[in-house]
């Protein structure tokens, strides 16, 4: 155990001094929504990628998605990013803009290469998770949404430690129907407990397979068990919505598009936007924000506006980084004129 010496001693450890300045950081930030899930394969990363597309198809909603799943990142493919890179702010490091108001982060941004794998042990990890909450400029958020790693591990202990200086709305937990699945999710929802991390709700992903010719749905993971209604109506949890089978989700994620907009009448979609509609997803009265005034928010839309259209032009005509002068000036005029 590395804090072996520690323990012997009897001594106190001092809480880490970043959690204190996370929190002043993510003071901007009204709603964080952690999503988890029990195991791998489920479709957590995918859920957390259009339940960040289906917020900001509201434009007066900034949103921002952060990947933590250090080791597996997919963010940046679902979200058609692959290939960007991190640049250094004034403020911080800059997050990839896929809109105006759709920030992305993750660890995908800062590899040389795509098939660089990441091996790193917990306390690295940890260290990261804590340079995205504190050293990223994420600016006035409406919703900071949170991937994490399939499981409960280091990534989890981290980021629900890190947060615990400011308000976190809680956790949707993506499970499919069949038992195997909803095993590993009464961990996570006894990890959720034992944290104190709120639980907004489960969502069952892989729901069935809706024909598009009958309109017959086919069990294609059958709830032996009773699926995730049955686990929700036995530990007296909401549960979200079901989510079908769909094969344009994997062909949309594939190629970096939002289902949502590349189908947006199919039975998955509708589960999609009734979810993001839900009352438990609705933003809560009890934690009030000061909105920014209106000549400030003009200016950071603006801001946002200038950093998506460099991000694009370095992307399609290979611009040198110190492009990014521009970048800066206009970020210390942004925050002159907060």
């Amino acid at each position: 155990c590395p804090n072996q010496k520690l323990c012997a001693s009897g001594a106190t450890k001092a809480p880490d001094p970043a959690i204190a300045e996370i929190g002043a950081k993510l003071s901007t930030v009204k709603h964080k929504i952690l999503v988890l899930s029990g195991k791998g394969g489920v479709g957590k990363s995918t859920f957390s990628a259009h339940l960040a597309h289906a917020l900001a198809s509201d434009s007066t909603k900034e949103v921002a998605l952060l990947d933590v799943d250090i080791c597996g990142p997919s963010i940046p493919r679902i979200m058609g990013l692959e290939g960007e890179q991190v640049h250094q702010s004034g403020s911080g490091w800059s997050p990839v803009y896929v809109d105006d108001n759709l920030a992305v982060m993750s660890i995908g941004f800062l590899l040389s290469s795509l098939d660089d794998a990441v091996i790193w042990r917990g306390p690295k990890k940890n260290g990261m998770i804590k340079q995205f909450l504190r050293d990223v400029d994420w600016g006035d958020l409406d919703y900071l949404i949170v991937d994490t790693p399939p499981g409960t591990s280091d990534e989890h202990l981290s980021i629900v430690q890190y947060l615990s200086s400011t308000h976190v709305d809680g956790a949707v937990i993506i499970t499919t129907p069949q038992e195997v699945s909803l095993q590993d999710v009464r961990k996570e929802i006894r990890f959720c407990q034992k944290v104190k991390l709120p639980i907004i709700g489960v969502v069952e992903n892989m729901s069935g397979f809706v024909c598009p010719n009958c309109k017959n749905t086919s069990q294609i993971f059958p709830p032996t068990s009773g699926g995730a209604e049955k686990m929700c109506a036995d530990l007296n949890l909401p549960l979200l919505g079901k989510v079908p089978l769909d094969p344009r989700i994997a062909q949309s994620c594939d190629e970096g598009r939002s289902f949502l907009n590349v189908v947006p009448d199919s039975p998955a979609a509708k589960a999609y936007k009734s979810i993001v509609q839900s009352e438990f997803l609705q933003p809560s009265t009890t934690h009030p924000h000061v909105p920014l005034p209106s000549c400030c928010t003009s200016v950071v839309i603006l801001y946002n506006r200038i950093t998506l259209s460099l991000q694009q032009l370095q992307r399609n005509l290979k611009v040198p980084s110190n492009l990014y002068i521009i970048h800066k000036t206009c970020h210390k005029y942004t925050n002159k004129t907060s």
